[in-house]
């Protein structure tokens, strides 16, 4: 029996929950009502598509600005958010995720073609466990099956939420 067998054994006997996403928490959107302009003298920092396509956790070291004015009301990105691609050229890429992962000291923001998820308890999941979660075959396989299109692939929220993820106790998570 190896480490995570065991932990699996001690910590859940009876087997571990699955929940689907619409039970644990909500979704958001991504930058909105922006033009070319926002983006050429903006001093707030955002996080580009490539960002969450291409890493597990957040790149939090961006250079990405955009002007976001004071009365705006736009989704700040926070510690501990699943980040998502919305859509792709095929349906295997769409929902590709990210995790922040760190904290950061200032408004941190998503870009428009992502959505992001949010927890509503987030002392069910450690970040750290998110980040591979999300990018597991089995998690990917439900994930891709929320796609359609023919050219270009969006995912369906409504379907993203009927997705089901296991809830590990926290000693788990943390092997």
């Amino acid at each position: 029996m190896n480490r995570l067998e065991a932990l699996i054994e001690q910590y859940c006997p009876e087997g571990v929950d699955f929940k689907e996403l619409g039970e644990l928490g909500e979704f958001y959107g991504g930058l909105t009502g922006k033009n070319k302009n926002d983006f050429l003298d903006g001093k707030a920092r955002f996080i580009p598509y490539m960002n969450v396509f291409s890493n597990i956790e957040v790149n939090t070291e961006i250079d990405t600005f955009v002007r976001v004015d004071e009365n705006e009301l736009q989704n700040k990105v926070e510690y501990g958010d699943v980040l998502f691609t919305g859509s792709s050229e095929t349906p295997d890429e769409c929902g590709m995720s990210s995790v922040l992962t760190k904290e950061v000291n200032e408004p941190l923001y998503l870009n428009s073609f992502c959505f992001g998820y949010r927890l509503s308890d987030k002392s069910l999941f450690l970040p750290g466990f998110l980040k591979y979660l999300f990018r597991d075959e089995n998690i990917r396989k439900q994930i891709g099956q929320t796609a359609s299109g023919v050219t270009r692939f969006n995912v369906s929220k409504k379907r993203f939420a009927k997705v089901q993820i296991p809830i590990p106790p926290l000693a788990i998570q943390e092997e």
